[in-house]
């Protein structure tokens, strides 16, 4: 018997046991006795709860709104940071985030920090939905394909976590269908002037459909390991520190811990790469720049710490926006399940 699945072969092997035998004999069978054997022999693989679909897309979509409502301005200051090729200074702050707003008023100055708006809108609910309602549908299928290999390898516990991780990664890897909405945020936020007075489908027709999944490759090479380590930091959490059989039955204060423990690890873990893929999309269109052009560059000109320009303000900054998203998606999707 595969452990957690029932199959034509656990009937026949229980309608033909001795004991069974014995039983149906003597016309003592019960419904009791019947109740134990599917009971202990029908558990699930792992002690966590399959939400349904809409729970998950209702959870994870209404994390992307309240983030995109929050932190919209963090996420403009942070790209703008790590865009920056000069050194940083308090004499050159204002200007490198607040560009051609640095002598308005604050007024001014906070709504020069919502440009991309409606892109970002697009991007970040449909990034929310993929991501964290997506998670849950790869660890469901590594689960079903490859559980028992996992939890005999790695045994139970770290199996589980590994499979959370391993969701995560191939998660990330598939975010890059959306990367045409980010380029275009990230565009807005850090050169407005390649999108002045044109839509996306006049960008298309113009540019290409290829122009807008510029950094691709590079993309998926930050995706991978940033999501294998916000979503396996986020299990490892919930594992050995609150001792947590089932995931989804955390508390908020619960998700909030694991959660910042996977975001920092994230964060760290993609920041390399997510400097060189920041700066491949912030390029104007026609300028077809390489990702080991920028590398070398960068060592070149900056130095090998260049690569973690603007660490310490992301993980301060934006590691909250992820907490924040991460934090209701996992609380919102378990509050959904018992609705929907």
């Amino acid at each position: 018997m595969v452990f957690g699945r029932h199959t034509w072969a656990d009937d026949f092997f229980y309608k033909h046991s001795p004991s069974n035998l014995d039983t149906r004999r003597n016309g003592n069978a019960t419904q009791r006795q019947r109740n134990v054997y599917t009971n202990t022999n029908m558990a699930p693989t792992d002690s966590f709860k399959r939400e349904s679909g809409t729970a998950r897309i209702l959870g994870s979509g209404t994390s992307g709104i309240a983030e995109l409502i929050v932190f919209h301005p963090v996420d403009t200051v942070a790209k703008r940071l790590m865009s920056n090729r000069s050194h940083l200074s308090l004499a050159n702050l204002n200007q490198v985030i607040f560009r051609n707003a640095v002598n308005a008023s604050i007024g001014g100055k906070f709504v020069s920090l919502f440009p991309g708006l409606g892109y970002a809108a697009g991007y970040k609910v449909a990034q929310r939905v993929y991501k964290f309602g997506g998670q849950p549908y790869f660890r469901d299928v590594i689960d079903s394909n490859a559980g028992d290999w996992f939890r005999s390898t790695f045994g139970k516990k770290n199996g589980g976590m590994l499979m959370h991780a391993t969701a995560g990664s191939l998660t990330g890897i598939g975010e890059v269908v959306l990367l045409p909405l980010d380029v275009l945020k990230i565009k807005m936020q850090t050169n407005p002037d390649a999108l002045k007075g044109r839509g996306i489908v006049k960008l298309i027709t113009e540019e290409g459909l290829g122009s807008l999944y510029r950094g691709w490759g590079w993309t998926m090479a930050r995706n991978a390991p940033g999501s294998f380590a916000l979503f396996g930091g986020s299990a490892l959490t919930k594992e050995y520190v609150f001792k947590l059989d089932d995931y989804s039955k955390a508390t908020w204060g619960q998700n909030f811990v694991a959660s910042v423990t996977g975001a920092v690890a994230s964060i760290t873990v993609a920041a390399p790469l997510d400097v060189v893929k920041t700066r491949i999309q912030n390029a104007n269109f026609n300028t077809n720049v390489s990702g080991f052009a920028v590398i070398k560059e960068m060592i070149k000109t900056e130095g090998p710490s260049s690569f973690f320009k603007g660490l310490t303000p992301k993980i301060l900054v934006v590691g909250p926006k992820l907490v924040f998203s991460y934090t209701l998606a996992q609380s919102l999707i378990p509050f959904f399940g018992k609705y929907v």
